[in-house]
């Protein structure tokens, strides 16, 4: 049985956060960015599961789903509306469709995976977990806090998915969605570290950066920056003068992400 899923999404920020997710749980993806390329896809590879945005270039979500049940070698898939609508009847369309469920925008990183297995077909096995994001029974009791991090971007999807990674190894995550709010949360008490998004609204991550250090109070903080883009040489020399601890890039595996904040906060207890 083919055990890959196939996701198809035109925004690239949420199919990022999906693939991620779900390769963090050890699952095999497959993308797409619009209808067409979906269904190509999707008769192609014959995948386990099928999840689709609504609103796609070109080809709707509803007329592949509308294609895809009308297709004998198809048809027994699960297939799994991603959307934000969430006006009355909007529900009942999507099921018209042909969809077998539906999970709403934004989605809960804690939760996603969870929501999407519940569509596996039953008997169906679904990888082994990978430790650094297996989550606990619930008898098992929260770690002791460790430290506590800041951490500065204007997604949520990217804030939350920080904080479900870090938080279940005894890091408290403070979430902050512009420069204003954190410096506000910073002063009033002082974290471990701060891990900041580099592109954001009116102040960036640099200009951020450049508050921090000038701050005697805050200075002293190791300070990460993480980014989806990629770093050009003229941004990494800018944010070098200024004097970041460490430079990561998005799509980042859970476990190096801890990895990384560990090493940070261990070098600071050493100086």
């Amino acid at each position: 049985m083919n055990t890959r899923l196939l996701i198809i999404e035109d925004n690239q920020e949420n199919l990022e956060l999906m693939v991620y997710l779900l390769g963090a749980f050890g699952y095999e993806t497959a993308s797409a960015i619009t209808g067409e390329e979906g269904l190509k896809a999707a008769r192609q590879q014959r995948p386990a599961l099928i999840v689709c945005d609504i609103h796609l270039p070109g080809l709707s979500g509803y007329e592949v789903a509308r294609r895809i049940k009308s297709e004998p070698a198809l048809r027994d898939i699960p297939l799994v509306a991603v959307t934000a609508l969430a006006m009355v009847g909007d529900r009942d369309k999507v099921l018209a469709a042909g969809f077998n469920g539906y999970i709403s925008k934004p989605i809960a990183p804690e939760t996603f995976v969870q929501q999407i297995e519940a569509f596996l077909p039953a008997g169906w096995r679904p990888p082994p977990r990978p430790a650094a994001v297996s989550t606990p029974a619930p008898s098992v009791p929260s770690p002791a806090k460790r430290a506590t991090i800041v951490v500065v971007d204007d997604a949520l999807t990217n804030r939350e998915l920080i904080r479900s990674t870090l938080e279940p190894f005894g890091i408290e995550v403070v979430l902050a969605s512009s420069v204003e709010e954190a410096l506000t949360v910073l002063r009033r008490s002082p974290p471990d570290l701060i891990l900041s998004d580099m592109h954001m609204p009116e102040d960036d991550g640099l200009d951020f950066l450049r508050m921090v250090t000038a701050d005697p109070q805050l200075s002293a903080i190791p300070f990460v920056f993480i980014s989806s883009s990629d770093w050009t040489e003229e941004e990494r020399a800018r944010a070098l003068t200024v004097g970041p601890t460490r430079f990561l890039s998005r799509p980042i595996e859970p476990q190096r992400l801890i990895d990384e904040i560990n090493a940070c906060l261990e070098n600071r207890r050493k100086e």
